[in-house]
């Protein structure tokens, strides 16, 4: 066993936290060891036969355990060299108060970001994007697609769909959508934002530098101008172990003669 493991293991017995499944008891308590730094990023954890036979579970539980874990960010698995404790990603948190850009919020936050290109074009609209952006018969959507990082990790995958006749040229988009839209008066002031828990699939997983069937969240937003037109349509996907996204809450005054609950 390595100096990490020693350090995971302590010298007494292991008292999983109780509660729920034993593999999920056992998660809780890896989760806890790598929370309190008896083990760090890259550091190896004990083998599945170690862990084993310290903790008193099955191969199997232990298996399952660990799965979900590298599943959910927290450990990573190499071919024939084991599984580590996984990088320490900084999260990065989006008020939903405000209607801005990817580009200007990580600006305000003082954070690097940088976009790979994935697609701009011109594109047959698919049923979804014509009745979203209430598009005529005949008429082209634009599409642009990027990867959103910051330093070298991946945050975020957006794909935002436009009529032609907004973004005639979306490759000449160079960087923010909204400062390219604000040119020319298209700038959305408002949006319907639905966010919903979803596993990521394969293709999506590989872009973000996450195992399939990680945790992420869909994001579907309707832009709209101060005239009411939908403007955008966009559906990203966001790494769930580098985001969060913040709401501030009101109680809104009670009604004439009225009692709040």
């Amino acid at each position: 066993m390595s100096n990490s493991s020693s350090g995971f293991f302590g010298d007494g017995p292991v008292a999983l936290p109780p509660g729920g499944p034993l593999y999920l008891q056992l998660k809780r308590w890896i989760e806890d060891a790598v929370h309190r730094g008896d083990i760090n990023p890259g550091d190896a954890l004990p083998s599945e036969r170690d862990l084993a036979t310290k903790v008193d579970v099955s191969r199997v539980t232990v298996r399952k355990a660990v799965l979900q874990l590298v599943q959910e960010g927290v450990l990573i698995q190499k071919h024939g060299s084991g599984t580590f404790v996984a990088p320490r990603t900084q999260r990065v948190e989006q008020s939903l108060s405000h209607l801005t850009s990817f580009t200007e919020d990580m600006a305000r936050r003082g954070m690097s970001v940088r976009a790979e290109w994935l697609d701009r074009g011109r594109y047959e609209p698919s049923p979804e994007e014509t009745v979203a952006l209430g598009l005529s018969a005949g008429e082209l959507v634009a599409r642009i697609a990027r990867l959103r990082l910051t330093g070298d990790t991946p945050l975020a995958i957006e794909r935002a769909s436009l009529s032609v006749s907004v973004l005639p040229e979306p490759e000449a988009v160079v960087d923010s959508l909204y400062r390219h839209l604000d040119r020319s008066g298209n700038r959305p002031v408002r949006a319907l934002q639905r966010i919903r828990a979803a596993n990521l699939g394969e293709a999506d997983a590989r872009l973000l530098q996450v195992p399939a069937g990680s945790a992420g969240l869909h994001i579907e937003r309707l832009s709209y101008l101060a005239s009411g037109r939908v403007i955008e349509f966009t559906r990203s996907v966001y790494r769930g172990d580098t985001y969060d996204f913040v709401a501030e809450l009101r109680i809104g005054a009670p009604t004439p003669g009225g009692a709040r609950a």
